[in-house]
C-alpha cells in the first residue's frame, strides 16, 4: 500500500462522508419526531435516507456508462480505503471526546474511567450544524456498505465478463435489505441505540469501520467463485432470506405500530398489551427477540451463498449471533430492572428470546 493509494483513499473516503453530510442537510425528506428523551423532549429528523440511496444508485449507474472501473474502486482500494476508515473513526472519537468534556455539568472521571468514557461515548445525542451524528452515521455506514457491495459485482464482470448467480442473488438479497432500511427509516429513531445509547467509539467504529468493511466479508469470496449454484440451493437460500426478512420486518413493523397508535391490529386482532404497556401480540406474544432472529437468518442466507470452501465468510454471522445473543441478554435485563413485574408477565407470555425453546 502506497502513500498515494492511502491519500487517494482517505480523500475518497471523507468527501464520501462529507457528500452524505450535506445531502442529509439540503435533500427533500419528511420530517418526523424521535422518542421521549429523559426531559420530556423530543427532536425532529429529517428523513431522506432514501433519497440519498436513489441519488447515489443513480450516480453508480451513470458511472457504470462513463467509467466503468470507477464502481470497482472500493474493491480495488480495500485496504488503504480501511486505514482511512479508522482513522477517521479515532479522529471522530477524539473530537466526540473533546466536545463531552466540555459540555455543561461535565465531572471529569479518573484516568481510567476516561477511556471507558471515549469508548462509551459522553453525550447522547451531540449534533452538528443541526444534524444528529448519531442518527446521520448510519448513512455512511450502510450506504458505504452498498457501494463495497456494488464493487464486487463490478469487479468479477471486469476479471469475467459475467456474473454468476451467486452474486447475482447476494446483491439482491443487500438491495431488499438496504431498501426496506431506507424505506422504514423512522423505525430506527425508536432504537435502543438512537434513545439510549451515548455515541462514542463502540457506535463510531461500528458505523464507520465495521459495517462497510467486515459485513461485507461474504462478498470477497463471491468475486472468483464460479462453482455452479445447485437450484436446490438458490430455493433454499432465497426462502431463508425471506423468511428472516418477513420476521425482521414483521416484529420490528408491528412494536413500531402499536407504540404509535395502541388501537393498532395486528395479525387481524386489536394490539394486546400487559399492564405495563408491553405488546403481546403477533410476534412479540411469541418470542422477545424475534427481529434478532430473522435478521441473522438473512446473514446467514446472502453468507450461505459463498458455499462450504472457507469458514471466512462466516466470520460474518458467527460475529452477528454473538452480539444480538448479549444483546437479547442485555436488553432482557434493562427491561427486568425497568418493568419490574410486569416483565415477570410478559416472559410467561412470551417464553423465548430469539428461539423457541433454545434461547
Amino acid at each position: 500500500m502506497s502513500g498515494i493509494a492511502l491519500a487517494w483513499s482517505a480523500l475518497c473516503y471523507v468527501g464520501f462522508v462529507a457528500v452524505l453530510f450535506l445531502g442529509t442537510r439540503a435533500l427533500p425528506g419528511r420530517t418526523a419526531e424521535g422518542a421521549p428523551l429523559a426531559d420530556g423532549t423530543r427532536r425532529r429528523y429529517r428523513l431522506n435516507g432514501l433519497t440519498q440511496l436513489i441519488v447515489l444508485v443513480s450516480a453508480a449507474a451513470i458511472a457504470a456508462i462513463v467509467h466503468p472501473q470507477a464502481l470497482s474502486f472500493p474493491y480495488r482500494h480495500f485496504l488503504p480505503l480501511v486505514v482511512a476508515a479508522n482513522l477517521f473513526a479515532l479522529a471522530a472519537i477524539l473530537l466526540l471526546y473533546l466536545r463531552g468534556t466540555r459540555t455543561r455539568g461535565y465531572a471529569p472521571p479518573g484516568a481510567k474511567a476516561r477511556l471507558r468514557e471515549a469508548f462509551l461515548g459522553i453525550e447522547l445525542n451531540p449534533t452538528m450544524a443541526g444534524v444528529d451524528l448519531k442518527f446521520f452515521s448510519y448513512r455512511p455506514s450502510l450506504l458505504g456498505l452498498f457501494l463495497v457491495n456494488l464493487s464486487f459485482a463490478a469487479a468479477q464482470f471486469e476479471r469475467h465478463g459475467t456474473l454468476t448467480d451467486r452474486m447475482v442473488l447476494y446483491q439482491a438479497f443487500w438491495a431488499v435489505y438496504l431498501i426496506n432500511h431506507f424505506q422504514f427509516e423512522r423505525g430506527m429513531l425508536y432504537t435502543w441505540d438512537i434513545i439510549a445509547e451515548r455515541f462514542g467509539g463502540m457506535l463510531v467504529w461500528g458505523d464507520y469501520v465495521l459495517v462497510p468493511f467486515f459485513y461485507s466479508l461474504p462478498g470477497w469470496f463471491l468475486v472468483d467463485t464460479f462453482t455452479p449454484l445447485p437450484a436446490w440451493a438458490a430455493v433454499t437460500t432465497t426462502l431463508m432470506f425471506l423468511f428472516g426478512f418477513w420476521l425482521f420486518r414483521g416484529a420490528n413493523s408491528q412494536k413500531h405500530r402499536a407504540k404509535n397508535d395502541p388501537a393498532a391490529r395486528i395479525w387481524g386482532r386489536p394490539a394486546r398489551f400487559t399492564e405495563g404497556g408491553l405488546l403481546v401480540s403477533g410476534f412479540w406474544g411469541i418470542g422477545r427477540k424475534l427481529n434478532y432472529t430473522g435478521e441473522l437468518l438473512m446473514y446467514i442466507s446472502w453468507t450461505a451463498l459463498c458455499g462450504f470452501g472457507s469458514l471466512i465468510p462466516y466470520l460474518l454471522p458467527l460475529w452477528l449471533t454473538v452480539l444480538l445473543v448479549h444483546r437479547a441478554w442485555r436488553d432482557d435485563r434493562r427491561c427486568r430492572s425497568k418493568y419490574g413485574p410486569s416483565w415477570e408477565s410478559y416472559c410467561r407470555t412470551a417464553r423465548f428470546r430469539m428461539i423457541p425453546f433454545v434461547y
